[in-house]
């Protein structure tokens, strides 16, 4: 039986206490690739040495999910970004590729650390490894401590009124948004610990990343967001494609150089935040809230939470997936959407939700499949978030919609963007289509489509599908697997 979320590790943190000789930690980075606002650090660094020290994980790094080359290639600049200012600040970043259980202790050992002190996480793959690395380290008589996380509230902190967390968001943000945001905690000015040879970054790809990398680059980013004034319009313009009144912060908080914390304060989170920048502060809440369900319910990342839905009838037609993935299912914004993710590592948030009631309600393919490309191409692919997204437009996870939620990619087009200036920007064979047909380019008789210079079925795809019967027949498919379970149910009573 799974250890309950708040109980993990309790034995190292009670082991191990603040000490007033020095001593020497290990401070294992992983999704926090940062030095400021950072609870591991301060806690690695008010005992004495530290290691500072990167694992490439082979394991992760090799998983065909995790072959993201754009996102490999922000890791490695936030990598070394990291380096370079524990650089001023006295030591550097030790690199070591292989199996973290016997990296972190080999590291230990050779530090002489009787700690080591690491950001937590809640995906089932890092439950497993630091449970690996706990035993192998205390073996060594060596005490592992998570300290902190890459969410704003730690998931044992909000239990819900039964103690099972919450299911359901609303409740969920409004207890969320009652726990203070926290105050900063200022990096050290100077570190100091033993210098262990390093094996460098080789193992990432080199190359531009996508985005500026680090944590200047990110806090430029929120500052611009913060000055610009889309803070405060988010609510209005964060559906609007072509306008992107998005932070694009997200990769940002993904590797950790910057802290939800952080994000709060420079809002005004701390000191009441105005009502304009509630919509934005409410994303951040989601972001949680899926850290926080994975956490209590690791087997979402294998499959449906409502099981219901875990023995749904998928078509999986290979050809329907491939036009998907390769942004030619003749439904523009969708295809933009796939578009700009291949080219840049990143997609507009409405086109993801478009793009995947478009994979899973129109072309009936298991939503694991597009879970698996969005975390193959984003560099802001984060395990939980990524699964909570394609659950919720699934109907399979939290939502307390129904599945018949289906969005019809053409009004949501009309609607988001009203003179196509998005799609003609990502599907440029659809440059030349008048505004009035460019959601729906079909509809164009042969002397329009040869002005526009868009030839349907050669120049770009008529629909793979016709999106009134698959609507029809993907709510079927539901119901039946509500009946079918119902009866399961019922025999086994």
């Amino acid at each position: 039986m799974d250890v309950p979320y708040s109980a993990r590790y309790a034995s190292a943190r009670a082991t191990i206490p603040h000490v007033s000789t020095e001593a020497t930690t290990v401070l294992w980075f992983r999704r926090d690739l940062r030095v400021d606002d950072h609870p591991a650090l301060e806690r690695a660094s008010s005992r004495g040495g530290v290691v500072a020290l990167w694992v490439a994980d082979p394991a992760l790094l090799g998983a065909s999910h995790h072959r993201a080359p754009k996102r490999l290639r922000f890791l490695r600049g936030c990598l070394e970004a990291l380096d370079a200012v524990l650089a001023d600040r006295g030591i550097r970043l030790v690199v070591r590729s292989g199996d973290p259980a016997d990296v972190v202790s080999a590291v230990a050992r050779e530090a002489g650390a009787d700690l080591v002190v690491a950001t937590d996480d809640v995906t089932p793959y890092s439950r497993r490894r630091d449970a690996a690395v706990a035993e192998a380290l205390t073996a060594d008589g060596v005490a592992f401590e998570p300290v902190g996380g890459p969410w704003r509230v730690p998931p044992g902190d909000l239990a819900g009124s039964k103690g099972y967390g919450y299911l359901v968001f609303t409740p969920f943000w409004r207890a969320w948004d009652q726990v203070p945001v926290a105050a900063r905690i200022a990096p050290p000015d100077q570190l100091h610990g033993p210098t262990l040879p390093s094996e460098g970054l080789g193992m990432l790809p080199a190359g531009e990343p996508p985005i500026a990398a680090g944590p200047d680059a990110a806090r430029g980013r929120l500052e611009e967001f913060i000055r610009s004034g889309a803070v405060d319009r988010y609510g209005d313009d964060r559906d609007v494609l072509a306008e992107d009144g998005t932070s694009h912060l997200s990769a940002d908080l993904r590797m950790g150089v910057l802290s939800p914390a952080q994000v709060g304060r420079a809002i005004g989170a701390a000191d009441g935040l105005r009502a304009s920048r509630v919509p934005f502060w409410r994303q951040l809440a989601w972001r949680d809230f899926y850290a926080h369900h994975m956490a209590r319910h690791p087997e979402i990342a294998e499959g449906a939470l409502k099981p219901a839905y875990r023995a749904m009838q998928w078509d999986d037609d290979p050809a329907l997936l491939a036009a998907w993935r390769e942004g030619r299912t003749g439904f523009p914004l969708c295809d933009a959407g796939m578009r700009q993710m291949r080219e840049t590592g990143w997609m507009h948030n409405r086109a993801r939700m478009v793009a995947a009631s478009v994979l899973v309600k129109d072309l009936l393919v298991d939503w694991r499949h597009g879970e698996a490309e969005f975390m193959r191409r984003l560099v802001d692919g984060d395990p939980a978030n990524n699964n909570g997204g394609w659950q919720w437009t699934a109907g399979t996870g939290t939502d307390a919609a129904p599945y018949f939620r289906v969005f019809n990619p053409v009004l949501q087009a009309k609607r988001f963007d009203p003179t196509g200036a998005y799609v003609r920007r990502w599907v440029p064979e659809l440059a030349g289509v008048p505004d009035r047909f460019i959601h729906e380019p079909w509809r164009m008789d042969d002397a329009t489509q040869a002005e526009a210079g868009c030839v349907i079925g050669r120049d770009y795809p008529a629909p793979v599908v016709d999106h009134a019967l698959r609507r029809d027949e993907a709510i079927a498919r539901y119901k039946d697997a509500d009946a079918r379970y119902a009866e399961r149910l019922g025999a086994a009573a």
